[in-house]
């Protein structure tokens, strides 16, 4: 019988010690053990909610632990104080003396009576006197109480305030819930939340997009054989709302720069009825073979996948008459579904700032005249927002931007561009900016 806790600590381990994503792990454990649902859902509850409340956790276990020797814990003894003192404090279901007596038993199965004994000591002693008393002073009583890097913080406070940074932690610190988009191919919306219905699963409509339903029952969902058959994609609403910004038309030729995992790029191909050419880039082998294996699933035929640097695709013509540019960014909007996010901050932004100019440059030379770039990312930096944006204007008078309200819904904008904001729209956070090559 699968230990689910030990489990948990594997997946937990791997994520802080090699900065893998916690995503991946649980997929693969999940497809190698046949979970009940109770099990699947306490293991991702136990590693996402552990890698997501680290900096809390350590805070308050540094209260029991001498100073110094907690200073001196190796991680891997540390995941175990945070595995037991998340189930004490953030698991009601969990009675609290198995809590203990099973995080306890796991340290002295993974290394010794001792290790075990020193678990028992800190779990015990925080039972005793639950009470902790966090910081009075900003920014560090949201650094600890919300569990982020007081770095990031201090610049979401610079950027919005206190009041609204404590909104943006208090939304990625909630359970998402997982958004669907309906495959036109093969059904549409209203048929899919039915054929749910029928079978005691409540999907309902998104407000973004008219072919995103949402639903809190995301196990049952997934495991229904409707996603392997290709009815539903599994993808943001914020992320839906770029695609229809790009507002790709029939028989067009769309590229699609940095296409991994590919869900944009598919769902490109449904908005033109499957016909023109769409072709996606990425360089990361393991994202191409997501790409492909979308699209077979999808039934999508009119996408070439390539398998390398876009920075490389050429020759360099303005042959195209949609350029999609979703560039990696520092990952701020997708904190709420990818925890660890928060703690790896080892990402060098101004290599980051190259590399999306470098990206608008070399977009916009295979733009058709007349046709449609568009710029996006899944942050609210505006670092890498719409100060890219203006700067690529500024240098590049033969593209216009084109005011985003008049295409998606006004709500989700923001001065001309696209822009989704966790805590006010529910959905992940989204830049996005339509420039048009004059003709």
């Amino acid at each position: 019988m699968t230990d689910i806790r030990q489990e948990a600590y594997k997946i937990i381990n791997k994520v802080f010690s090699k900065n893998l994503f916690s995503n991946h792990l649980l997929h693969q454990v999940m497809d190698r053990n046949a979970f009940s649902k109770r099990d699947h859902d306490f293991l991702s509850h136990l590693v996402k909610g552990v890698i997501k409340m680290k900096g809390n956790l350590d805070y308050i276990i540094s209260c029991f632990v001498d100073e110094d020797k907690y200073e001196n814990t190796p991680l891997k003894i540390r995941i175990l104080l945070y595995l037991g003192l998340y189930q004490l404090r953030y698991c009601d279901f969990i009675p609290a003396h198995a809590a203990v007596h099973e995080t306890v038993e796991l340290a002295k199965r993974i290394f010794n009576d001792a290790i075990g004994a020193f678990v028992n000591a800190v779990l015990r002693a925080y039972l005793r006197s639950p009470g902790v008393d966090f910081p009075s002073v900003e920014p560090s009583r949201l650094a600890v109480q919300y569990s982020f890097p007081i770095s990031l913080i201090e610049k979401w406070i610079e950027y919005w305030g206190v009041q609204d940074t404590e909104k943006l932690c208090n939304y990625f610190n909630q359970n998402p819930r997982l958004s669907i988009r309906v495959n036109r191919f093969a059904t549409d919306r209203s048929k899919l939340i039915e054929y749910f219905q029928r079978r005691g699963i409540m999907i309902e409509p998104s407000k973004a997009s008219e072919n995103i339903a949402i639903t809190d029952q995301i196990h049952e969902v997934m495991q229904n054989v409707a996603f392997s058959e290709g009815y539903f994609s599994i993808q943001d609403a914020a992320a839906a709302l770029v695609v229809e910004l790009l507002e790709p038309e029939q028989n067009e030729a769309v590229l699609d720069m940095f296409a991994g995992p590919g869900g944009k790029t598919s769902y490109i191909s449904e908005l033109m009825d499957n016909t023109g050419e769409v072709i996606a880039i990425d360089k990361i082998p393991a994202k191409i073979k997501k790409v492909k294996q979308n699209l077979d699933r999808l039934q999508i035929k009119n996408v070439k996948v390539l398998a390398m640097d876009a920075f490389k695709y050429g020759p360099r013509a303005a042959a195209f008459d949609r350029v999609l540019l979703d560039v990696p960014c520092s990952g701020w909007g997708v904190f709420q579904k990818k925890p660890e996010l928060r703690w790896q901050l080892n990402q060098d932004m101004s290599e980051i700032l190259k590399l999306q100019k470098k990206a608008l440059k070399t977009g916009a030379a295979f733009v058709k005249r007349n046709g449609i770039m568009l710029y996006s990312t899944c942050t609210m930096n505006p670092e890498e927002n719409q100060k890219q944006v203006e700067e690529f204007l500024a240098h590049n008078k033969d593209f216009i931007l084109e005011d985003a309200s008049r295409i998606i819904p006004a709500s989700f904008t923001d001065r001309g561009y696209l822009s989704v904001i966790p805590f006010k729209h529910h959905l992940d956070g989204t830049f996005a900016a339509r420039m048009r090559k004059k003709g």
